[in-house]
């Protein structure tokens, strides 16, 4: 399954492999400030793509989901990515009582798991990946929300 329109791509991605390969792709259309909402149930593969990318940028060190901590940052090379997984927010004030908006500098690469825990208080998405579950992989549709966005799609 593959399809594509100015505002949108889905890709099939049939195991792990496929998804560490998608993650570097993505990590050529990245920009500084470029927000990404990643979207999917449990265990669909948002942070394995997370992992992928930061490795496809050049980050040696362990990726680990950011359930617990919520935040995760990475620096590397030039890049500064801010991890965040709020599955386990109650409600989307503690996003600005956490100070995360302090992070939102316009350099921050953001990547946000499930974030309708913190509806109205993100910065908007440029770009969105939804992650379906299917019998046999993932269906991953990247979407663009922004200027920036469209362009990196474009790029992709």
């Amino acid at each position: 399954m593959h399809s594509a329109d100015d505002n949108g791509i889905t890709i099939r991605l049939a195991d792990e492999n496929a998804t560490l390969a998608y993650a570097r792709r993505l990590s050529n259309i990245l920009t500084p400030g470029l927000v990404i909402y990643l979207q999917g149930d449990l265990g669909a593969g948002k942070t394995t793509l997370v992992r992928g990318l930061l490795q496809a940028l050049g980050y040696t060190g362990r990726v680990k989901s950011p359930t617990y901590t919520l935040l995760e940052p990475y620096s590397v090379g030039n890049w500064e990515i801010r991890h965040f997984d709020l599955y386990r927010m109650n409600t989307p004030l503690e996003w600005e009582s956490a100070g995360f908006n302090d992070e939102v500098d316009g350099d921050n690469v953001f990547l946000i798991e499930w974030p309708a825990q913190a509806q109205g208080q993100l910065p908007p998405p440029d770009l969105e990946i939804n992650f379906d579950i299917l019998d046999d992989g993932r269906a991953v549709t990247l979407q663009a929300f922004s200027p920036k966005g469209i362009g990196c799609i474009k790029r992709f």
